[in-house]
């Protein structure tokens, strides 16, 4: 009994991370559409990386904290931070800018998350 009690406090935890997760993400994702910060790094400039670390820094701590309760909880990892990370970094010159990839990835996260 206790180890189910256990297993449901960290499954009750992990939802109010990946809440909070997706929740600053949106923020970001907000802030970048409207032009005001990088989130993705594509261009290799020092100040717009040094701005954005704080932010990618908690997205990245929250991300790891939520694959860990999920490997505990025997679930799949975090798909939402997977994506993330994988879509940040330099791209080639005619890839679509910031803010547009910031208000497509808003677009996505409206369609499947009507709290988004």
């Amino acid at each position: 009994m206790a180890k189910a009690d256990r297993l449901e406090r960290l499954d009750i935890q992990r939802l109010e991370l990946e809440a909070e997760y997706t929740a600053a993400l949106v923020e970001a994702l907000r802030k970048t559409a409207a032009g005001k910060m990088k989130l993705f790094g594509h261009q290799n400039d020092r100040a717009s990386r040094a701005a954005i670390a704080p932010t990618v820094d908690n997205l990245n701590e929250v991300g790891e904290a939520i694959d860990e309760a999920r490997d505990r909880l025997g679930l799949s990892p975090f798909d939402l931070h997977r994506q993330f990370v994988a879509s940040r970094g330099p791209v080639g010159p005619q890839a679509v800018g910031e803010p547009k990839r910031a208000q497509a990835w808003l677009d996505r996260l409206a369609t499947s998350s009507p709290d988004a």
